[in-house]
């Protein structure tokens, strides 16, 4: 199977918003349900988890009644950290899934990721054992030297990575227990590419896009109103032909 684990446990605070941004809505819908859209629609995709912040899991229960979404099996709520959140998600489908089963974890607050993107992480995943949505970087770039830079770093040995980033269940239970067991989780940034890292793993590469952001800032949530605008023009336009 092919399992997409969505994470909505954040409160996304650079946004300023009076509520999680995952939950900010959109031209009258929650970002949160554009995202869960994306796979509950995508064919390949068997099933859904969300991890949730606590405080608006009820919410969340409706929103999943309200707009009918039929993958969503599992919430279960989110942690303190990024890597805690994650941990839940990963932890409470024990027993649920088999080890080579795809878990696809997606920021909730990712709703721009298409289609194609989803497809190519879980193929990756089932031929390499894991995939990350990644994109060259594009910009000039470099070091960060005080108020100024001082140092050229070469764009074409960077990789801008994104989500989804996609685990065999089996995998992604003995990375964490590694990082656990060997504390190294709680010495690295808090992501799951910086923890393998540490412990040496390889990160594959799946498929990304430019588009396919993180929305973090007001600006952002701008930049998806006007995609969604777009995506609502392009539809009518389909549907009069």
């Amino acid at each position: 199977m092919n399992i997409a684990v969505i994470l909505a446990g954040g409160v996304g605070s650079r946004v300023g918003a009076d509520r999680p941004k995952q939950f900010i809505e959109i031209m009258g819908k929650p970002v949160l349900a554009y995202t869960i859209e994306k796979f509950d629609d995508h064919p390949e995709i068997d099933a859904i988890e969300i991890v949730c912040v606590k405080s608006h899991i009820d919410y969340l229960k409706e929103m999943v009644k309200e707009y009918g979404f039929k993958k969503v099996k599992w919430i279960t709520e989110g942690g303190d950290t990024f890597q805690g959140s994650v941990m839940n998600g990963i932890y409470n489908l024990k027993g649920e899934v088999s080890d080579d089963d795809v878990l696809l974890i997606h920021f909730g607050a990712s709703p721009f990721v298409e289609s194609e993107i989803i497809s190519d992480a879980a193929r990756v995943c089932k031929e390499k054992g894991n995939a990350i949505s990644t994109t060259d970087f594009l910009y000039l770039s470099g070091s960060k030297d005080g108020d100024k830079s001082l140092n050229y770093i070469n764009r074409d040995t960077i990789a801008c990575m994104n989500s989804p980033h996609a685990f065999q269940f089996k995998f992604a239970c003995d990375l964490y227990d590694e990082g656990v067991r060997t504390g190294v989780i709680n010495e690295v940034e808090p992501h799951t590419t910086t923890m393998m890292y540490a412990l040496n793993k390889p990160i594959y590469f799946s498929k990304g896009s430019q588009t396919n952001i993180k929305i973090t800032t007001k600006e952002d949530l701008d930049l998806f109103e006007g995609y969604v605008l777009l995506q609502q023009k392009r539809k009518t336009e389909n549907q009069s032909r």
